[in-house]
């Protein structure tokens, strides 16, 4: 690598780290709000919290670095032609085609690694993911406060009185309503407790009343010990391959469109490269307009235009939107930036 090559590649280095780690704490704080929404659902010590965010990474790291590295090329390049030094390199014989390869090689090695990301651990930890889900489900407690009304074990009301240090509950009040094949049933325990047991909870009722409640009558049960078992899943999701999880999209429309939108971005480097140079290439003295506007302007539409496409082409909307964007991109270089240099 040259000089200026490291010169260049050093401006957008440090351009491009500032801004993936602004938006990879932006994104991580979106997708822990998501985590927080699976947490009011099974209960996470912090350890386990850090695991399912590193499940989680794969996604963030599609969504942030395709953008970032867009922003950063466009950012880089500007601020080198606002303070003219743009200009020294082209009178240095180092014109903007040398400029357009070095960047496309590094759009080229990125889109690769966004490529192995989406079709390989994407997948992967996604399907873990939902695996460790399922595993804390099973695993989970049972979760009844004391005092408090409306709260269910499998098909029945509960209330408790009180709970003690060892987790034993105390004075408990359980209704199930009448259905077709059974009256009302409402329960009375002095104890119980909880016991998870081949991934199924069992609530042991100890000293109580059972009263069934008939139309025409109430038949009173006393009990010494009950057990009533929860309906809760005891399986956990399957790791399926690559290659079957992929093939899924023929009866997933959520995972076509995933595929689509997942390799729409990842191209995003490649397809855009262009863009991001003929923004960034610029006479400072006669063109100071704000690249931000077109900055987010290619961003939005590339991303809005591919979703919409997504649902009428199929998958035949990666091939379109990346040749059709790559297409404009090149004509949009050539008349403003090897025109003019």
């Amino acid at each position: 690598m040259n000089r200026v090559n490291h010169y260049l590649l050093k401006n957008f280095s440090s351009l491009f780290a500032s801004l993936f780690f602004t938006l990879f704490f932006i994104t991580s704080i979106i997708f822990f709000i998501k985590l927080a929404s699976i947490t009011s659902i099974i209960k996470v010590d912090f350890f386990e919290l850090g695991l399912m965010y590193i499940y989680l990474l794969p996604r963030i790291l599609i969504y942030t670095l395709p953008i970032t590295f867009f922003i950063a090329v466009c950012i880089s390049l500007y601020n080198l032609s606002k303070e003219n030094e743009t200009i020294v390199l082209f009178t240095l014989g180092y014109d903007p085609k040398k400029i357009k390869n070095f960047f496309l090689v590094v759009a080229s090695l990125l889109s690769f690694i966004l490529v192995i990301d989406f079709l390989i651990l994407i997948p992967l930890s996604k399907q873990l993911h939902n695996n460790f889900i399922d595993y804390k489900r099973i695993e989970a407690k049972f979760n009844i406060k004391a005092t408090e009304f409306g709260q269910k074990f499998s098909d029945w009301l509960v209330y408790i009185n009180e709970i003690d240090e060892k987790e034993e509950y105390k004075n408990i009040v359980m209704y199930k309503q009448k259905t077709q094949n059974e009256p009302e049933n409402l329960i009375v325990s002095h104890h119980a407790d909880v016991q998870n047991k081949d991934a199924i909870l069992r609530l042991n009722l100890k000293d109580g009343k059972v009263f069934q409640i008939a139309e025409d009558k109430i038949t009173q049960i006393d009990f010494e010990k009950m057990q009533i078992n929860s309906l809760s899943q005891n399986y956990l999701s399957p790791v399926e391959s690559i290659k079957e999880y992929w093939s899924a999209y023929k009866n997933s429309d959520k995972i076509e469109f995933d595929f689509i939108f997942f390799a729409l971005i990842a191209l995003f480097p490649i397809a855009t490269i262009y863009f991001a140079l003929a923004f960034g290439l610029v006479t400072y003295r006669y063109d100071k307009k704000n690249i931000y506007p077109k900055m987010f302007s290619v961003i939005f539409i590339y991303l809005a235009i591919g979703t919409l496409l997504a649902k009428y082409m199929s998958l035949y909307t990666i091939p379109a939107m990346f040749v059709g964007t790559l297409i404009l991109a090149t004509l949009f270089y050539r008349n403003k930036i090897t025109k003019r240099y």
